[in-house]
């Protein structure tokens, strides 16, 4: 009787792989341990906590509120210049801290990388998603400033988790380049802080982007956090200006970052082992 014998035999890929996004399905309980990690890590031995969610915000808000609302007079399209800076940092405080936890996953994971295989997608996502713990806390203040300024939303409030979306996709699309470029080039670290200072000044969190004029405005909207922050506005405290196309130019943007990032990660995710 003769055996037959199965041969595997295992090549590197070459130039442009396939996604294989089933493959974070099958490992979804990974991904869920690994939002689980971050998110105990990020408060592990410090006196405050989970407080830290909303510190930095409420701060940045009262520091905006002096210096740009009561001393530069700047516009804030008829509401309250607190809340109206508030609206817009909680959503950029989970699109910076994404971006930051994320650039530098690969290379705090390096022993787990160089160890076992699992699609290393999994990483910079769990970083991004663990931020969505700090946006809920950051976001109940948000509520409670929306009843001491007497803010009811209306029916516009049902587009709010697209505008988290959008969030989303932007914070995971750009995290993707950098965390992958952050494996090869450490200088991608030094370079974070000051590429988050300067796209917080190109987002229309200290100003309204009623500024500017159309077509002006929607080309402002290629950053897609213009998108993201003009729609939390719109979609909680009623801004009468309608983000429509400048979330439709955001989203398109959005996206090709995302589709690109996913792409290019896939790409050097082979060597992230023996670089990282």
């Amino acid at each position: 009787m003769q055996s037959t014998i199965q041969v595997i035999r295992i090549e590197p890929s070459k130039g442009w792989v396939a996604l294989q996004l089933q493959e974070l399905w099958a490992y979804r309980e990974l991904l869920y341990f690994l939002i689980w990690r971050d998110v105990m890590v990020r408060y592990k031995q410090t006196a405050l906590g989970a407080a830290w969610a909303i510190i930095q915000p409420v701060f940045t808000m009262l520091v905006f509120s002096v210096f740009f609302g009561r001393l530069g007079k700047i516009p804030s399209d008829g509401i309250p210049y607190p809340i109206f800076t508030y609206a817009a940092l909680v959503p950029w405080t989970f699109f910076s801290q994404g971006l930051s936890q994320a650039s530098n996953s690969l290379v705090g994971s390096a022993n787990l990388i160089k160890k076992v295989y699992f699609p290393r997608l999994c990483v910079p996502i769990a970083a991004v998603t663990s931020g969505l713990i700090d946006f809920a806390i950051a976001f109940t203040v948000l509520i409670g400033m929306m009843l001491y300024y007497g803010i009811v939303p209306g029916v516009k409030v049902i587009w709010l988790p697209v505008m988290l979306l959008l969030t989303l996709i932007t914070s995971l699309g750009v995290s993707l380049w950098l965390s992958a470029l952050n494996v090869h080039f450490r200088d991608v670290r030094h370079i974070i802080p000051f590429l988050t200072q300067l796209w917080l000044f190109a987002t229309p969190i200290a100003y309204p982007s009623s500024l500017l004029s159309d077509p002006w405005r929607t080309l402002y909207s290629i950053n897609p956090m213009v998108g993201v922050v003009e729609g939390f506005r719109w979609a909680l405290l009623g801004a009468d200006t309608a983000p429509g196309p400048m979330v439709i130019v955001s989203f398109l943007a959005a996206l090709a970052i995302l589709v690109s990032g996913i792409f290019y990660f896939r790409r050097l995710e082979k060597t992230f082992a023996d670089v990282v």
